[in-house]
């Protein structure tokens, strides 16, 4: 298992190492690795410890067309920086305009991620970088191919050599993505401002009782939805199908007890990343507010946590007010995000 750096730790030596004193792009670069008030430290591995140029190499890798069999689409086509790194369709295109198989989630702090992609079934992020570039219905391509693509780059070619004293092999393109995302941190929405610096004000009374509904007993979402980045991590059946098309994380278990299973996913910025579910079959969070009230559907896996709720359509508005009150302005909105800020 792979050691965790402190990120905060090494914070000074990075700056002094790779950022130098007092310019702009240092300021804003430097601000990235310090966690929102309430969360963790910033999780690098031993391996993969942020520096600058590996960060500039991954953003610029992040929105490279040329990681697709036919250089139509980046990992930006399916998680833009203005929808809190998700896309908007119920399923993305991918090369060849080939139609994805389950909705694009958000990348909002997926550095805090234990496993990833919807079945848990890769262990880290660096690994899942290859799962789009090899899916028929993504990128459609090889990494080793990719990298020869690159070697024919001056430009990529000096960033690898700076980032990690290599050519831009597979090695180098997963470490640098993973860099670049591991700074997709947002922790500075009004929820924040309210619960954490305790700023005074900022939710209105309909938010503030959609705050007390999404904490009380009655409601129960903190049973899957709880903790600072609003999820416990773990794989649950929500009702959403009698008969699912998608079995879920019996893929990758093969346990019948995971069919129809999906990692629970963050609610931070949730406002920004409709359409919803694995499959994107609720476009509003009204209609998901609806379906966990309803107690959702029969299914053999179903969570105990899923059963109606009696609340009426007042309270349903006040509970959608809330959750809108997790959207962060600030981190759809940073410069240093987006794929010419330097």
């Amino acid at each position: 298992m792979l050691k965790l750096i402190s990120t905060v730790g090494l914070l000074g030596v990075w700056c002094i190492a790779f950022f130098g004193n007092g310019d702009e792009k240092t300021e804003s670069l430097s601000a990235l690795l310090i966690p929102p008030a309430g969360f963790p430290e910033i999780p690098f591995t031993e391996e993969n410890q942020f520096t600058e140029a590996r960060w500039l190499l991954g953003r610029k890798l992040f929105y490279e067309p040329l990681l697709s069999v036919d250089s139509s689409i980046s990992c930006a086509s399916c998680h833009m920086a203005q929808f809190a790194f998700s896309d908007t369709v119920a399923m993305s295109f991918g090369a060849g305009k080939a139609l994805g198989t389950r909705n694009a989630p958000t990348l909002t702090n997926v550095a805090y991620n234990p496993y990833f992609t919807r079945d848990g079934g890769v262990p880290t992020l660096e690994m899942q970088i290859l799962v789009p570039i090899q899916e028929h219905n993504e990128f459609n391509f090889n990494i080793v191919l990719i990298s020869e693509r690159l070697m024919k780059d001056s430009t990529y070619v000096q960033m690898s050599r700076a980032a990690y004293d290599r050519e831009p092999d597979h090695f180098v393109i997963t470490r640098a993505i993973g860099c670049f995302e591991r700074t997709i941190i947002s922790g500075n929405s009004r929820f924040d401002k309210y619960f954490y610096q305790k700023e005074k004000d900022v939710l209105s009374n309909a938010e503030m009782k959609g705050k007390e509904l999404f904490y009380s007993e009655q409601v129960g979402c903190t049973n899957c939805h709880s903790g600072f980045n609003f999820t416990d991590y773990t794989f649950k059946n929500n009702g959403l199908y009698e008969a699912y098309a998608d079995s879920g994380r019996l893929r990758f278990s093969n346990l019948e007890t995971d069919r129809a299973v999906f990692k629970v996913p963050t609610l931070r910025n949730v406002g920004l990343t409709a359409p919803y579910m694995h499959d994107g079959s609720f476009q509003t969070l009204t209609e998901v507010v609806e379906h966990y009230t309803t107690g959702g559907k029969a299914h053999k896996n179903k969570s105990e946590f899923i059963k109606p709720i009696d609340l009426n359509a007042q309270e349903k508005e006040q509970l959608v007010a809330f959750l809108h009150t997790l959207t962060d302005e600030e981190f759809i909105n940073r410069k240093e995000f987006q794929p010419e800020a330097y």
